[in-house]
């Protein structure tokens, strides 16, 4: 029984890694279709943040202040983020628009140069971030059972998200005019909605997300200018299986996706593993092309 709960936990904290870096590409592919393909960098960016946070508390805060740095780098890397975000969709994507295949070869060649530019600033070499002395350790259910801190923090973070993103999308007027906006353009724009303005808010919004993504991935490793680019493919089947534009389906494609993965790398090995889930993917969208959850809305032919 402890070996099958170490799993089940391993499985949901693969998923909640998985659905905190899918939430942001799901707002910006369920509501403008746009494949970013630089979305893996925004993770690289928010990583990089909280090792900048870190090595400024280190240096220009006594000891005993470092235990917050790391609740400083998510709100740092949230608005760094977020800034670039807006600035890439004002300066890049809004012209791209309706041309997918234009916009995902601009969005690759962005991601490679946001890649030199972390080289450039950080080095090539991985670098590593220290967590906070309360992220340490684990929480002993048994001799043999331990789960660390580090990934329990993590999966509360991606309720927390979960939560606040619920609560803009279904509570506030900004989030009404955003599932306006996705559920039908042209009618909210004639409504009197600035398009314009929820577009670059969205992305920027997905970014910032993609940015607290980066910043939780350093309790569980080094870092690198590449981090972002293990988990873009993931986080794309995540959005695709669980339905495009819809929260409910990028939850549960995450945990699907997640505890499948986590099984079948036990069972067999870790290539195998991947192997089987993405065939197991593919089988179930021959089946229902548009995913776990689907969008209804009213449509004039």
């Amino acid at each position: 029984m402890s070996l099958l709960f170490l799993q089940l936990f391993n499985g949901l904290s693969l998923s909640s890694i998985l659905l905190l870096i899918a939430l942001g590409l799901a707002i910006t592919f369920g509501l403008m279709n746009v494949i970013n393909m630089a979305h893996g960098e925004f993770i690289m960016i928010g990583a990089y943040m909280a090792y900048m946070v870190q090595q400024l508390f280190q240096k220009w805060l006594p000891a005993s202040a470092f235990g917050w740095y790391f609740v400083v780098s998510l709100g740092v890397a949230f608005g760094v983020a977020f800034v670039i975000g807006w600035l890439l969709e004002t300066l890049l994507i809004r012209f791209l628009y309706g041309r997918p295949l234009d916009s995902l070869l601009a969005t690759w060649g962005v991601s490679l140069v946001l890649q030199q530019v972390a080289r450039s600033i950080f080095g090539a070499p991985n670098v590593a971030v220290k967590a906070p002395a309360w992220l340490e350790g684990g929480l002993h259910l048994s001799a043999d059972l331990i789960l660390p801190y580090k990934r329990i923090f993590i999966i509360a973070l991606v309720a927390l998200c979960i939560v606040a993103i619920y609560l803009y999308m279904y509570r506030t007027a900004g989030g009404r005019r955003m599932r306006a906006v996705m559920q039908n353009r042209s009618m909210a724009a004639n409504l009197g909605i600035s398009t314009r303005r929820v577009d670059a808010q969205s992305f920027a919004f997905g970014s910032a997300m993609a940015g607290i993504a980066g910043c939780a991935l350093t309790l569980l490793g080094p870092i690198g200018p590449t981090i972002g680019t293990y988990y873009i493919v993931d986080a794309f089947m995540v959005v695709v299986l669980g339905g495009i534009g819809k929260l409910v389906g990028t939850v549960a494609g995450a945990l699907g996706i997640g505890v499948f993965n986590t099984a079948l790398e036990y069972t067999t090995s870790a290539t195998i593993g991947k192997v089987l889930v993405f065939t197991l993917i593919i089988a179930f969208l021959q089946w229902k092309p548009l995913g776990l959850v689907t969008m209804r809305s009213r449509s004039l032919d």
